[in-house]
Parts: structure tokens; C-alpha cells; sequence
């Protein structure tokens, strides 16, 4: 039995619209709230809190930072891997909860590979080697020297266990030979004051937003930046590799990720919606006085770059036996 040609056009008419995706079109239609995965005033609080407005003024709805630091990102990041994939819950974090943590933590309460949609890297930087200026060092050599002298005497602040400038001096220290005491806090921000203070700890690895004005001003000492390539915000700042430790090269970087299972079309928008705002030249040029390059990658490409540094995370806790303490 043959179908009329009309009936056939009418069907398809009557289930095109149905077929559709609905989501970009309805959504959003409340605020959005934007889990940080630190205090306020940690660099990831800082970045989201850079990009949020722009954001917010194009999709007609109001991006709000919810502030959720402590156990190394995991309390901010279950959050989110629990929420409704509706595109009304979306997680702006660093490395720490994502690719380092999971290696740590004997039971997680979330996969970070499975539990969450890539939507974009936002920005990528170094993280700066920085003392209180009481420290007798000027040098990363000078840093080294003093450690194999004193070992165990110098003590350094961390965001936490697991943070990542957490490993990032575990790193250090294993590939320089040295002992240095790990202090861990609840985030970067009292890590950071308590070096500027010399309360009990003398220097820490951190981002460059928040130390960089406490650099200038004398509060801190800058040794080196952890890139494999020197700063170009810092031109002048040596490389922990060139200054006396060959090989090293870690980098911070912050991000978008939402719940999994979150509609595609709407991570579509929320990226499209996010690389101009980040691109914008006003804010890149923000972006790049803070020493970070702007980068808005596609959900694709972010998710091969976390399951890179994923399994490259998993080698260096293995190397340096760094567990949550």
C-alpha cells in the first residue's frame, strides 16, 4: 500500500519541530549558578568572577558564583556531579579536583572522567615560585642550597593536599632533591597570607593574580615561573628548569565543565557564548596583564586535554607518593 505524497509531507511537517533540539531555545530562563571550586578570592574565584559578566549580559541571565572550597575541590566538584545536567549548574575549577585529586583519594565521590561535560578552557599560565623576602634566597638555586643545608627546616603553604600547586611542589622537590615541609591550607588565599606574613610558612607555589602586586610591592620574592617557556608577562623571570632543575614544566590552567549528560546544544551556546567574551580584546588584554593566555577550546578539544593531564597527574602521584593528608 502506497502512501499519498501529501500524507508523507504532512508527517514530516507535524514531527520537525518535535525533533528539534528545545533546550538553546528555552534555556536559560533563571540564573545560573557557577560553582567555584575555591574561597573567594582564589585565582579560580578571580577568573570565573572576570568572565561571568560578559557572559551573563549575553545570554540575558545572571551568572552567580557560588564560592565551594575545602578537601582539595572535591566538596565544589561533587556538587556539581550531582546536579541536573540542565545547563543551571556549571563548575569553573583548576587541575586539582579533576585530574589530580581522583589519584589520591582512595574512594571518590565522583569520576572525574565520567561525571562531568568538558565545555572550554578558559585561560593557561604558570604558576610562580615565591618566598617571603626573610628567606636568604634570591635564587632557585639559592632555594635548593638552603634545603639540602636545612632539610625539612623550610616549610611551604599549599591551596591543599591535592591542590595543584600542592603537587606542583612535590614535583619540585622531588626532582631537586631537597626536603621541604608541606603546610596544608583550606585554599590559596590564607596560604598566600600567612607567606606574605611569615606565620610559620616561608614560600609557596601559587597563580599570578593574587601575588603579583604583593610581589611588586616587596612583600614577596619571586624565584622562577614553573613553565617550561619563560612568561612573557615576566620576561625577565627565569624558568625553574633553566634556573637549576631541568625538566620541569607545570602549568595552571581554569575551566568550564558542566554535570554529564548536560544537552548538547546547550554546551554548544554556553561555549559559543563563553569564546567571545573570553576573545573579547578588552578582556583578553586582562587576561594577558595577569600573565594568562585566553584560549576558549571546544568541549572536544578540553576533553582530550583533561584525560591528557589526567593520566599524567597519575604518573606524577605515583612518582612523588603524594597523598591526601
Amino acid at each position: 500500500m502506497k502512501i499519498p505524497l501529501l500524507a508523507v509531507l504532512l508527517l514530516a511537517f507535524t514531527l520537525t519541530p518535535a525533533t528539534r533540539p528545545a533546550h538553546a531555545q528555552t534555556w536559560p530562563n533563571k540564573p545560573i549558578r557557577v560553582v567555584a571550586s575555591v574561597p573567594a578570592g582564589g585565582t579560580p574565584d578571580v577568573v570565573a568572577r572576570m568572565i561571568t559578566p560578559g557572559m551573563s549580559a549575553a545570554l540575558g541571565q545572571q551568572l552567580i558564583i557560588d564560592n565551594r572550597g575545602g578537601a582539595s575541590g572535591l566538596i565544589g566538584a561533587e556538587l556539581v556531579a550531582r546536579a541536573a545536567p540542565d545547563g543551571y549548574t556549571l563548575f569553573f575549577t583548576s587541575a586539582g579536583a579533576v585530574t589530580i585529586v581522583p589519584h589520591m583519594q582512595k574512594k571518590m565521590p565522583y569520576d572525574p572522567m565520567r561525571d562531568f561535560a568538558p565545555v572550554s578552557m578558559v585561560c593557561f599560565g604558570p604558576f610562580l615560585l615565591i618566598t617571603h623576602p626573610s628567606v636568604a634566597v634570591k635564587s632557585v638555586k639559592d632555594l635548593m642550597a638552603l634545603a639540602q643545608a636545612q632539610p625539612g627546616k623550610l616549610n611551604y603553604a599549599s591551596a591543599g593536599s591535592g591542590a595543584p600547586n600542592h603537587l606542583a611542589m612535590e614535583l619540585f622537590k622531588n626532582m631537586a632533591g631537597i626536603n621541604i615541609t608541606h603546610v596544608p591550607y583550606k585554599g590559596a588565599p590564607q596560604a598566600v597570607t600567612d607567606v606574605i606574613g611569615n606565620n610559620g610558612v616561608q614560600l609557596t607555589f601559587n597563580s599570578i593574580p593574587p601575588v603579583i602586586q604583593h610581589i611588586k610591592g616587596g612583600r614577596l620574592r619571586l624565584l622562577g615561573v614553573s613553565s617550561a617557556k619563560r612568561s612573557s608577562q615576566l620576561p625577565d623571570v627565569p624558568t625553574i628548569s633553566e634556573a637549576g632543575v631541568p625538566g620541569y614544566d607545570v602549568n595552571t590552567w581554569f575551566g568550564m565543565l558542566a554535570p554529564a549528560q548536560m544537552p548538547k546544544d546547550i554546551i554548544a551556546r554556553l561555549h559559543s557564548t563563553l569564546s567571545k567574551v573570553v576573545h573579547a580584546p578588552e578582556l583578553k588584554s586582562q587576561f594577558e596583564g595577569l600573565g594568562y593566555d585566553a584560549v576558549a577550546s571546544t568541549p572536544a578539544e578540553f576533553g582530550a586535554y583533561l584525560r591528557a593531564e589526567h593520566e599524567k597527574y597519575g604518573k606524577v602521584v605515583k612518582l612523588v607518593g603524594a597523598k591526601i593528608e
